[in-house]
Order: structure tokens, then sequence, then C-alpha cells
């Protein structure tokens, strides 16, 4: 099975070519560069082998989306026809959800969140939490029967620190990094242990409240572009997964692909 694996952030577009469902590279561009994004793909889609029945080299593979950004996948779409020749997947409108919700709304919930929570769960197969720490910091829990009962969301380091910034008179805006002692000597570094510390204590109370209201500490899996910058200090964190989101693209389409053979007989 070969797929490319798309997941639409807010800011960033991961894009991973899977060939026989092994993974060859995991890119993250930025979503306002369309040659860029032009590029990656159209390099991903030429190492798909064609058909070997097919006189017109079509390629076999599929193109799966995931996307909280509906203007960036537009964008996607557009080059995956004009450049490609082929029309992608996207989940949660081509491709059913890859689990059971238990949430009020849940066409609001975004599928990123849905997929990084079943691809966790294939592994864990047990009561577990995925915290994703990109744009927005995300924290979410799946329960031991494999059902999505709802999270977490919070501003992660790049909103906060834009807030201090644009609503204080002369706070610097920061880039927030693993600090070398709990408390700043100047503005900056006080900003910087201030937005870093808040995340972690976030993290690990929302963790807290989970298991109390579950009745057992539930098994942790830590993503996201952010997530590099803080997994050292989350002890309490038992797996630190990057791109959890593309290799729950490629779960979820394998899962679709499986049981449409299985209710033609196949």
């Amino acid at each position: 099975m070969n797929i490319i694996a798309v997941d639409i952030g807010n800011t960033n577009i991961d894009i991973g070519l899977f060939l026989d469902s092994e993974e060859q590279f995991i890119k993250s561009v930025p979503g306002k560069s369309r040659e860029k994004l032009e590029d990656c793909l159209g390099a991903a889609w030429q190492q798909i082998p064609a058909v070997e029945s097919s006189k017109e080299g079509k390629r076999d593979g599929v193109i799966v989306i995931s996307s909280v950004k509906p203007d960036c996948t537009k964008i996607i779409l557009e080059i995956a026809k004009d450049k490609l020749g082929e029309k992608p997947y996207i989940i949660g409108k081509d491709i059913p959800l890859p689990m059971a919700l238990f949430v009020d709304e849940p066409d609001k919930v975004g599928t990123d969140r849905i997929v990084a929570a079943a691809a966790a769960y294939a592994v864990v197969e047990g009561a577990v939490t995925v915290i994703d720490f990109g744009t927005a910091l995300t924290i979410d829990l799946v329960d031991e029967n494999g059902i999505f009962q709802g999270g977490a969301i919070c501003p992660a380091f790049e909103i906060s620190a834009k807030a201090l910034k644009e609503n204080t008179a002369q706070l610097p805006k920061v880039k927030v990094t693993r600090p070398t002692c709990p408390y700043g000597k100047n503005t900056t570094e006080a900003i910087n242990c201030g937005l870093y510390y808040s995340a972690l204590g976030t993290i690990e109370e929302i963790v807290r409240l989970y298991a109390e209201k579950i009745g057992k500490w539930p098994q942790t899996v830590l993503t996201g572009t952010a997530a590099e910058v803080i997994k050292d200090d989350c002890e309490f964190i038992d797996s630190y997964v990057p791109n959890l989101v593309v290799k729950g693209i490629v779960l979820t389409y394998q899962k679709y692909v499986e049981k449409k053979t299985e209710s033609i007989g196949y």
C-alpha cells in the first residue's frame, strides 16, 4: 500500500511518503509556500511506482489528507489535480473517522486529534492520553474501549508569547526554549520560564485529572512540532512519537481499505 499522508496544520503541512506501508520520509513545509508544497508533493508522487497494467503510467498510490485549515486543503487539492492528476481522499469526508467519539459535536473535532488518538490506541490497546504540542496544545483522552472521550485545548508557546507581546506595553516576544534555571534573571528569561513551566504544569495537571476520572493513570503519548522542546522534562510521559498525526493518517486509510475489502467479501 503506497500512501502520501498530508497533515494540514494551522502553521505547517507535514507530508509523509509510505511505500508498501513503510515510511520513506516525513517533511514539514510552511503552509504559506505553494512552491515548496508543489515540490514536496511532486517528489513524493514520483517515487510511487506505476501500475504495471496502466498504459498511461498511472501511479499505484493514493494521497490522504487530514486538515484543520480549509484554505490550505483547497491548495493541496489544486496541486494534486493540476500537477499530479490525482484526487486525494479527505479524512472525515471521503474516509470515515477511525474511532468512535463520545462528544457533543463530533463533526467539530479536528481530524488531526482523532487520527493521532487512533494511532496511539492501536499501539497501547488501553486508555491513552495524546498530547499534541503544535500551534495549539491539545490533550485528548481515549478510554480503554477505544472511544475518544474529548480533551482540552490550550494556547501553545507561539500563541502565548504573541499574546504577551501584543497585550502589554513593554514585554518582548520570546521564542521559548528549555530554561537552564526555573527563574529568569531578566525579562526575557522570566517570560521564557513562565511559558515553559506553565505548559508543563498544564499538561501534568490535566493528565492527573483524567486519571482521577477513569480510575487509573492512562498511558501518555507526546507529539507535535513543539514537543521536542519540553519532552525531556515530562517525566510522566510514557512515549514521545514525532509525526503521530501523519502515522495516524496512514492507519486510518489502512483501516478504511480493510473494512471495504471485508464488506465485499474478499
